[in-house]
């Protein structure tokens, strides 16, 4: 998800309904301390995006709990500890799935941050670096050990990174291991159901969504309805999810600029396609997009051929 989760999209995902806890992107406690622009803008964030928790990832454990204090004084509820990102260029500093290596250091890097802030701290974490040993059930439990107070688990190993199937087995092992805090589980969570079948199947608290919201932002909505009632709510309309797409663009207008705002949508309209219907002209028109004027007569010539009525947009 690294480059997806930044405050205007967590926005327009509130803005729907369904979603418990949003994360920002991985976050460098070295550049949060330096206050690097990138840094800054990966960790934006506003008084309507809460609860909100902040990822930091490292191998330093003193760094790592000075970036868990400029997260706290800088509107963070929860500190995550990322432990599963299986990108090269995490890994190779130590960082993400990297720590799964060495558990002992990993928790001694978890009990820092404990120890520094007065806030719930979790991890996110994979099934083990590769197959050669599964180390999330024995880490989880250290790391609850030291006062972590949750553990989310995609249900793969660094080596599969995104290829294959979950591991329904492996998560429940992790769920086994702990003694009383929660453990959330990831991955190939695409509908409702999914999410009710892997609580069923793990005993996992809850479920944490991530590539899928990229497409369908109502997601979480559904989720939490189905698994509250029974009943999945009435599709979004063309029109419902033009609008979210309308909204996603002015979130970035005003938390960005627009130039960053047209580049970046060149890149994220090929997700919102994929749930609309006759999108092909729209995406090859967004992919030479350079101004907002552009953007917004794009989305009125989709709207009129699409949805029967013409959106009222800026």
């Amino acid at each position: 998800m690294a480059g997806y989760c930044d405050l205007s999209f967590r926005l327009v995902v509130r803005s729907i309904g369904g979603l418990g806890l949003a994360c920002t992107d991985l976050l460098s406690p070295h550049g949060l301390l330096r206050a690097t622009r990138r840094s800054r803008e990966l960790a934006a964030t506003c008084p309507e995006d809460h609860p909100l928790c902040m990822q930091l990832y490292g191998c330093d454990a003193e760094l790592m709990a000075d970036g868990a204090r400029w997260a706290r004084d800088h509107g963070a509820e929860v500190i995550d500890i990322n432990m599963g990102c299986p990108a090269e260029k995490v890994v190779k500093k130590d960082g993400g799935v990297a720590l799964m290596r060495d558990p002992e250091r990993a928790t001694r890097i978890a009990q820092a941050v404990v120890n520094a802030v007065d806030r719930p701290v979790t991890v996110k974490m994979r099934l083990g670096c590769d197959d050669s040993e599964p180390v999330a059930p024995r880490l989880a439990g250290m790391l609850e050990g030291v006062g972590v107070c949750a553990v989310t688990v995609h249900g793969r190993t660094g080596a599969q990174r995104f290829g294959g199937s979950v591991d329904l087995g492996g998560i429940a092992a992790v769920v086994d291991a702990v003694k009383g805090i929660p453990v959330v589980g990831n991955g190939d969570i695409k509908s409702p159901q999914d999410a009710k079948r892997m609580m069923d199947r793990t005993g996992c608290a809850g479920v944490m969504i991530g590539r899928r919201v990229l497409s369908d932002p109502w997601i979480f909505r559904d989720t939490h309805a189905y698994l509250t009632t029974g009943q999945v709510p009435p599709a979004p309309t063309v029109a419902d999810r033009v609008a979210a797409v309308v909204r996603h663009f002015e979130n970035l207008r005003r938390y960005r600029d627009d130039r960053f705002a047209c580049v970046e949508f060149r890149q994220r309209v090929s997700w919102y396609a994929r749930m609309l219907p006759r999108s092909r002209r729209l995406r090859q028109r967004m992919n030479r997009l350079s101004t907002p004027g552009e953007f917004y007569a794009i989305v009125e010539e989709y709207v009129g051929q699409n949805a029967g009525a013409p959106l009222s947009v800026r």
